[in-house]
């Protein structure tokens, strides 16, 4: 059974800017996540490079690139599409894992699953 797990206000994710960062525990290890909000939408992912398993962010919650269409690994330069966290560019294999994200009342929740728990 899923849950929905309270993150941030709406207001909070402004399109192609900061992330807001949160811990999961995916498949029982603590990892750091951050949701972003793209074209009106918002995403979610693990912060955790496809090439290598390295937080990606190059400054605190900074995930896009110059341009805001882009999420980049800030150690290997790999480029991942905003809305669906496949690798477009750049060294990496496969693409970001995907936290799945809901926003409803002015309001941002991630939600449980089998692989994703809140962190303890």
């Amino acid at each position: 059974m899923t849950q929905a797990i309270a993150l941030c206000a709406s207001q909070d994710l402004v399109d192609s800017s900061k992330a807001v960062p949160f811990d999961v525990l995916y498949f029982g290890q603590s990892q750091s996540a951050f949701a972003v909000r793209y074209q009106g939408q918002v995403y979610a992912y693990l912060n955790r490079c496809s090439h290598v398993p390295m937080e990606m962010d190059y400054q605190p919650n900074e995930f896009f690139d110059s341009t805001g269409h882009w999420l980049m690994c800030a150690t290997h330069g790999a480029m991942y599409a905003p809305q669906n966290g496949q690798c477009r560019m750049g060294p990496c294999r496969g693409g970001l894992v995907k936290i799945e994200v809901s926003e409803a009342d002015s309001l941002v929740h991630w939600h449980t699953s089998d692989k994703f728990q809140p962190a303890i």
